[in-house]
């Protein structure tokens, strides 16, 4: 065989596209707001976005990243261990350490690598990391790649989690990565009950809240500020590229674990920096989310509403308790002519298929953001309600 007969022979996709069906890779010719026009110039509704904030069109955020651009250019020409680290990049890290309330913080060049750079880089030889089954990818990877040993336990399953720690032997380092809000499911970990079990046992918490900083928490610092667990969390990632309406990620720690990190990580030290324009529309996002704190008051009013009409109309929508809401219909066939449905019919959302879900169980990811109004979501709901019936699943 050749190594590209695989290739040669996929054609999963195809199948979806001759069907009519295929919803990946759909191009968006304007900016990623509420509303969007795909390419042919069609308007839909977006309801698949991870903007939780609404801030990827704000003007203080653009004018941001044009200025440091003009000031600072397009990119950076190396990597951070380098020629690749500029002041904003400091600032940056400045900002996000006081917001989270670590004594330090590293950016990293796309959320996947702070994930990756990181638990790759701390977990050794000999060492053991546990991951929730519903973690993120980058997670999985980060622990695969490490030396150490990576055991898996059910989704937010603390007697799982508790009997896995108990058989580990006494003396052996462990690590706890979980996401703080799981990405297709819309739930919070149990935090302060990992917490306890972490120190019941003798490990360290790493939560991954890419998609709960400016979500969780009072002003957005994220899960462990949700739970007012203070120190009690090692370890805090998170991304630029949903609330902060940029592209990048960052680890928050105490200062000796980023000092490790960054003389450890490779996917740090091996990967260009983040670019000026990135880093300015970060800072410039978090600045308003702490300026504004009405957004998060007004995406939780978009969600209650939308996770309790939903319920009304007979939706599944499993444990969904955050901006992030699935909606169980059932086998792939049916997730796809869903989805194509809602598309023709001017709402954009998500469908999520094996391998990111069981066999059987896929998902209409839905998403909302701050800056939605109650009239385009009660609108969206008519929709929903008569594909549902027309489809059966409600």
């Amino acid at each position: 065989m050749g190594i590209f007969d695989k290739c040669n022979n996929f054609n999963d996709s195809e199948q979806v596209k001759r069907a009519g069906l295929y919803p990946y890779f759909r191009e968006i010719v304007s900016e990623q707001d509420t509303w969007v026009t795909l390419a042919g110039g069609r308007r839909v509704l977006m309801l698949g976005s991870n903007s939780y904030m609404g801030l990827t069109n704000h003007p203080e955020v653009i004018g941001a990243a044009c200025e440091a651009t003009r000031q600072l250019g397009t990119g950076c020409a190396g990597s951070r261990f380098l020629n690749g680290t500029l002041k904003i990049h400091r600032e940056l890290e400045e900002m996000l350490a006081e917001f989270v309330g670590t004594e330090a913080a590293l950016i990293f060049s796309t959320g996947f690598q702070a994930n990756l750079g990181a638990i790759s880089a701390l977990v050794g030889r000999n060492d053991l990391v546990l991951t929730d089954k519903f973690d993120h990818a980058s997670i999985y990877d980060g622990a695969r790649l490490s030396f150490g040993k990576a055991i898996r336990y059910e989704h937010n399953d603390l007697g799982d989690l508790e009997s896995k720690l108990a058989e580990i032997p006494a003396g052996k380092n462990k690590l706890i990565v979980v996401d703080g809000i799981f990405s297709m499911e819309g739930d919070i970990a149990r935090l302060p009950e990992i917490c306890e079990l972490a120190e019941r046992h003798g490990a360290e918490v790493f939560v991954d809240d890419a998609h709960a900083i400016g979500v969780l928490g009072p002003k957005g610092e994220g899960t462990a500020a949700h739970f007012g667990l203070g120190g009690r969390v090692s370890v805090t990632m998170g991304t630029f590229s949903k609330s902060l309406a940029s592209l990048g990620g960052f680890i928050c720690a105490d200062q000796k674990t980023i000092e490790f990190l960054k003389h450890k990580s490779r996917a740090l030290i091996f990967s260009a920096s983040p670019s000026p324009a990135n880093a300015a529309a970060a800072m410039a996002a978090l600045r308003i989310i702490q300026r504004e704190p009405d957004r998060i008051a007004r995406l939780w009013d978009n969600t209650k509403f939308m996770i309790d009409s939903f319920k009304a109309l007979g939706f599944n929508t499993g444990n969904a308790e955050t901006p992030i809401v699935p909606l169980h219909v059932g086998d792939m066939q049916t997730a796809f002519v869903f989805c194509k449905a809602l598309d023709d019919r001017g709402i954009f959302v998500n469908p999520v298929v094996p391998p990111a879900t069981p066999p059987g169980d896929c998902l209409i990811r839905v998403s909302f953001m701050a800056t939605h109004s109650r009239e385009d979501l009660a609108w969206a709901l008519g929709i929903f309600r008569d594909v549902g019936l027309e489809l059966a699943i409600i």
